[in-house]
């Protein structure tokens, strides 16, 4: 009984979820939506209203005006002696009434009351008749060319009369739906027209904010389109002014302090250059050339922060450049490619080729062999790196991109660089758009997923 409870309850919520789900994706798509839903209920309505008042209401009084002029011909007829006046009264009733009148001699119409139909003018125009007709009376329901034809048996003949089905039918519905049409197909279009000029400064604001993270020139953007929507676009403007000063100021910070740290650490070298050879000189030097490799992994981390302009580059040369100088110093490094999308992309050149770089060179570090996959699809462009080194513990995915941070504590130069060559390649990627992941490879050791959108 529970479990029967648990599934009645979940149906609203299938429902409400089937009904979400069968909305519009996109603002202009939802903005049509809510214009024209109110339209449509309006046209329906409007639609029911007429033909359920006023076209009902018409034809009922057309059938008894066409009932009367039927009922007085009848009546007429009945004192009518001879041809000539049958002829006489004919030809008045064609001129006056538009009726077309002719016997049946030989025919016998004293059946009840009663009239074969088929729509509902003709069941309107039956009653009609029952109430004004004092003979009994049939309804061809035959169509012979727009013309009804009503028989009435005056005894022992049958009175054929012939009228126009516009004495019964009115062109106003067609006048109503061709107006209800033609004014929602205008008011569409004008609605149309406007919400694509009010959509348009939205799908402006959300390129620009695409291109800015990705790290390409967002140009000469302006602020137009509604008052939020201007608003929404002049925050924008404030933001990318607060980043780009915030990185500039950054990097220039590092490149500063980079650059004046060099001149200390070259009189130091030239001072210990000097120096007889001894176990303690040589640890200062040491430790002289690992301050060196500190600040160039600044000057790195600061080169990456953004000042690079990006422009078009092939991806595949690119990726078998780092390649052939990781093979070149040393590694053992194998290349897959699988390209189905475009080679040549809008990227950073050199800060790419430093990411990728710092990501081959620390596999190269702590493994023996070294895999690189290129995959580009016309979606996006997947840089895997992976080797049968040791490895990372799944704890450590996140923390080892921190700056500054290396899984050896011990700081020791030879095991590892100053903890930015990861930093640096997630910040470059990121910067492109994307990101840098981490996991376990086939081949036992890491494995770093570099994947950004074209």
């Amino acid at each position: 009984m529970t479990d029967t409870w648990r599934s009645l309850a979940r149906v609203p919520a299938t429902g409400a979820q089937a009904f979400r789900r069968s909305l519009p994706r996109t603002l202009f798509g939802r903005s049509m939506a809510i214009i024209m839903t109110p339209l449509v209920l309006m046209l329906v309505i409007s639609v029911f209203v007429f033909f359920d008042r006023h076209w009902d209401s018409m034809t009922r009084r057309l059938a008894h005006s066409l009932a009367g002029d039927v009922s007085w011909v009848a009546d007429a007829l009945v004192p009518i002696q001879g041809e000539a006046k049958f002829h006489e009264l004919a030809d008045r009733a064609h001129r006056l009434l538009d009726m077309k009148l002719a016997w049946k001699p030989g025919a016998n119409l004293m059946a009840p009351r009663q009239a074969l139909f088929r729509g509902h003018e003709e069941q309107v125009l039956a009653a009609a008749l029952s109430e004004r007709v004092r003979v009994p009376f049939l309804i061809d329901p035959e169509r012979r060319d727009r013309r009804l034809v009503i028989w009435l048996g005056l005894e022992d003949r049958v009175l054929e009369i012939e009228v126009s089905r516009k004495r019964l039918y009115t062109s106003t519905h067609y006048i109503f739906l061709l107006w209800m049409c033609g004014s929602s197909l205008v008011l569409f279009a004008i609605a149309i027209i406007f919400m694509r000029n009010q959509i348009r400064p939205i799908r402006r604001l959300a390129a620009a904010a695409h291109a800015f993270g990705k790290g390409r020139s967002v140009g000469d953007f302006r602020a137009q389109g509604a008052t939020e929507v201007r608003q929404a676009a002049e925050a924008f403007q404030l933001m990318r002014e607060r980043i780009t000063r915030q990185l500039t100021q950054r990097t220039e910070m590092l490149a500063g302090v980079s650059h004046d740290l060099r001149g200390p650490l070259t009189s130091m070298k030239l001072s210990l250059a000097m120096l007889p050879d001894n176990p303690e000189v040589e640890g200062l030097k040491g430790d002289v050339r690992q301050m060196e490799s500190m600040v160039e992994g600044f000057l790195d981390f600061a080169r990456g922060e953004g000042t690079e302009r990006t422009r078009v580059d092939d991806m595949v040369e690119l990726l078998r450049e780092v390649v052939g100088s990781g093979n070149r110093n040393g590694g053992s490094i194998a290349l897959t490619e699988t390209v189905s999308g475009p080679e040549l992309l809008e990227i950073r050149p050199e800060a790419m080729r430093r990411a990728i770089g710092n990501l081959v060179d620390n596999a190269i570090r702590h493994a023996s062999h070294v895999f690189v996959t290129l995959e580009i699809t016309e979606a996006s462009v997947t840089v895997t790196v992976d080797d049968d080194g040791p490895g990372i513990p799944p704890q450590e995915y996140e923390t080892v991109f921190r700056p500054f941070y290396r899984l050896d504590q011990s700081r020791n130069p030879g095991t590892g660089g100053v903890g930015l060559g990861l930093a640096i390649a997630r910040d470059v990627a990121r910067s492109h758009g994307g990101d840098v992941t981490t996991g376990c490879a086939p081949q036992g050791g890491s494995r770093f997923t570099l994947r950004f959108p074209v």
